[in-house]
């Protein structure tokens, strides 16, 4: 039998780990930034076209590369970070495995200039697909100059399956916020097709978030230190009144290294468990630093989940922290109880005698004698000015009958009997529709009820009768799928009706969510919105779609724009329908609002004129059947 095992080519070998390594063009970003940061950079220069995808340039005046460096650094596991097992354990820069150069250069073409401090002729390096095609000497500044162009150009099935620019972009800008906050004291510029996104210089670790993410975060943010033994801890974490379901800035970072961490984030949240409403979130940037001995960074592919030796103890510190800073800045609520014009109760004296208290009554009160004079305030008599009251209802004593109740004056004797039976029907009834709703679902007016065709129950269902049986539909998710069709049709037909507001709302953005902003701007057009850029990430809100009285447009787009992050939609009809969708969710009715007979008629048939009335855009189920068969087992005892 012969010999089927062989050893696969360097070019190979390099596509291989790009697949893990190079996942999309922030990824080249983060791994050429952190290499220029590990050469001791204190400028670097980041500037993209396309969203990567066309080039990614990567300027740094760090420590530069000798020739025969320049040409060893693409060789793969070539590496100046360790040189045995054990420093894997001792690790205080961001790269370390050597692979990240050489997975670029096997999927993308790449030119290299860099000249060290000492030396006055430079090295220009020009690798394609793993195949060095030139070197040679060349004039350049000190540092480090990476220019990789046409990423994936050899493996077309990685490229087609790359995001729409608007999407890469964002998650470029949103590693390129990671590192920009762990290092305040390096200064950072990032452009995009030309265009100038973020000019970072070195300025406080406060500023850069600021600088980051808006100055409207600065009166949110409470300082965190705390210094142990075991571990440091800094940063800042948010107020309270600041927290949202979605859009909030969480960042975990350990000695420099951005990083996930599911178990301490339930640490922070426990500090806030009382203070914020179920399901929200709250923004923190916490800083760790610990011994490197302690944590293991070598258990993930993209380095971001990281294992610590103590953490439990850690999260029992952390919490202690975050709840002590929340304390020492009187983020939580306390209980002031008002002294002022109280009455002064004195302190007690054991050497005092017990007394009992004394009793004064009027021994010659008698309350069968009749009197003129008053019984209260000890006599005197006072006189009422006679008012003549029945003359005024003289002309509504027809109308009284009118309006009385058919019903006969229960007698003395059966009126006990027939008050608690009132009682329990009034407590097992249904919750009748009311004529007194706030306000009309689909504008119309409610007119004369000839019969109650629909039944609310408990503020959430409506009861109806079908041919099988009773059917329950559930008002919200009903209205939810009913104004989601509404929205889908509007966005097709761009023909969604918006309503100018009388002052605009202004709504700011990082440069990440800024970038998916633009590209769902057309899509919040047809729906009804109106955006003016205001330049640096902010917007004008001057017109927001008919129908959502009493919502918060600002956090309406926010909403929108972070579900679009989440989901991260590229296919137009997509993005559309997770707009309806969050949409159509914020402006449904909600539970507990009474509904007369009219809006709930036109609410069911509105909901059966859905192509799917059985479920909402989401999948939860409207409405549900109790078969007559099981209604009569119910009697059947």
């Amino acid at each position: 039998m012969s010999d089927i095992i062989h050893l696969l080519p360097d070019s190979v070998a390099n596509q291989i780990a790009a697949g893990e390594v190079i996942q999309r063009p922030a990824s080249v970003i983060k791994e050429l930034v952190e290499n220029a940061i590990d050469a001791e950079a204190q400028e670097i220069h980041v500037l993209v076209t396309d969203a990567g995808k066309t080039c990614i340039q990567v300027i740094d005046d760090g420590k530069g590369m000798s020739e025969t460096d320049a040409r060893l650094s693409f060789e793969r596991h070539a590496t100046s970070k360790i040189r045995e097992a054990a420093d894997l354990f001792a690790l205080r820069t961001m790269g370390f495995r050597g692979e990240a150069l050489a997975s670029i250069a096997a999927v993308a073409e790449v030119e290299l200039k860099t000249r060290p401090v000492d030396e006055e002729l430079g090295t220009r390096l020009v690798i394609a697909g793993s195949k060095v095609e030139s070197q040679e000497a060349v004039s350049c500044p000190k540092g480090s100059n990476f220019s990789v162009k046409n990423l994936f150009f050899n493996v077309p099935a990685r490229r087609k399956f790359l995001k729409a620019n608007s999407t890469e972009l964002s998650n470029i800008l949103a590693e390129f916020e990671r590192i920009a906050l762990v290092h305040p004291d390096v200064a950072f510029y990032l452009y995009s097709n030309d265009a100038e996104l973020f000019n970072l210089p070195p300025m406080p670790l406060r500023q850069r978030i600021l600088a980051v993410f808006g100055k409207k975060l600065n009166q949110q943010l409470l300082s965190v230190d705390v210094d142990t033994s075991m571990i440091k801890i800094s940063g800042y974490v948010a107020k309270p009144e600041s927290a949202r379901k979605k859009g909030a800035h969480q960042y975990f970072f350990v000695n420099g290294r951005y990083m996930r961490h599911p178990y301490f984030h339930k640490a922070v949240m426990e500090a806030y468990e009382q203070l914020i409403p179920a399901g929200e979130q709250i923004s923190y940037f916490i800083y760790f630093e610990v011994d490197p001995a302690n944590i293991d960074v070598n258990i993930h592919p993209t380095k971001t989940e990281i294992k610590f030796e103590n953490e439990q103890a850690i999260w029992q510190i952390l919490s202690a922290a975050v709840k002590e800073s929340l304390g020492k800045f009187s983020a939580i609520p306390q209980i002031d109880f008002d002294t002022e014009d109280m009455p002064d109760i004195p302190a007690f004296e054991q050497v005092r005698p017990i007394e009992p208290p004394k009793v004064h009554y009027n021994a010659d009160f008698n309350p069968f004698k009749s009197s003129s004079s008053s019984s209260y305030g000890g006599g005197g008599s006072y006189s009422r000015q006679q008012v003549e009251w029945e003359g005024l209802y003289a002309g509504l004593e027809k109308a009284s009958k009118m309006n009385a109740p058919e019903f006969p004056e229960p007698d003395g004797e059966s009126w006990e009997e027939e008050s608690a039976s009132d009682a329990f029907m009034a407590s097992s009834a249904v919750t009748a529709p009311s004529d007194t709703a706030p306000a009309s679902l689909y504008g119309q007016e409610t007119g004369m009820e000839k019969g109650a065709q629909h039944l609310q129950f408990k503020g959430r269902f409506i009861l109806t009768s079908v041919k099988s049986g009773l059917m329950l539909i559930d008002q919200h998710r009903a209205h939810v799928r009913v104004l989601y069709e509404r929205y889908m049709q509007q966005i097709r037909q761009h023909q969604g009706m918006s309503q100018g507001v009388l002052f605009p709302e202004i709504v700011q953005f990082p440069a990440s969510e800024a970038a998916v902003l633009e590209s769902i701007t057309d899509d919040l057009s047809a729906v009804g919105f109106e955006l003016t850029s205001l330049g640096g990430g902010s917007y004008a809100i001057n017109g927001v779609p008919s129908g959502i009285d009493g919502l918060n447009p600002v956090e309406l787009v926010r909403s929108m724009v972070h579900t679009a992050m989440e989901k991260g939609c590229d296919v137009k009809e997509e993005v559309q329908s997770m707009l309806a969708a969050t949409l159509a969710q914020a402006a449904a009715i909600v539970y507990g609002q009474v509904l007369s007979n009219d809006e709930m008629a036109n609410l069911v048939d509105s909901l059966f004129a859905c192509p799917s009335p059985n479920y909402t855009p989401d999948g939860h189920v409207v409405l549900a059947t109790i078969r007559e068969d099981e209604i009569e087992k119910l009697f059947s005892k």
